[in-house]
């Protein structure tokens, strides 16, 4: 016998189970990892932008305390952002443009978007 999905309300953040406590839950965690993620992002791009402010030694990438170099920033920020993405996505948040103007990423993180090794 076929199983016949059960009719569910739309919104702008998923389906709704028609049971309150349920429905409530699944609201949190969806905020919890917004804010996870979004505290991710915020965490690499800071890191990018003090490697950046850091004074250094010419002949040296690492920066001032001799932990990472900045293309592995750039590619943790550009995880990040991809994490964040997806995540939006997935709760119906889709305007790309605005998450990058909300969190002000660098047109260099923008382009190498995606997971790290990709």
């Amino acid at each position: 016998m076929p199983v016949k999905p059960v009719a569910a309300m739309t919104s702008g953040l998923g389906r709704f189970s028609g049971s309150p406590g349920l429905d409530y839950e699944i609201a949190q965690e969806k905020a919890a990892s917004l804010g996870r993620m979004g505290r991710r992002l915020e965490a690499a791009l800071a890191a990018l932008a003090a490697f950046d402010a850091a004074p250094r030694d010419a002949a040296t990438a690492a920066g001032p305390d001799g932990n990472g170099s900045r293309p592995a920033l750039v590619a943790e920020a550009a995880e990040a952002l991809w994490m964040l993405a997806v995540q939006r996505e997935a709760v119906g948040l889709c305007s790309f443009s605005a998450l990058l103007r909300d969190y002000a990423v660098p047109a260099e993180v923008a382009d190498r978007m995606g997971p790290r090794g990709a």
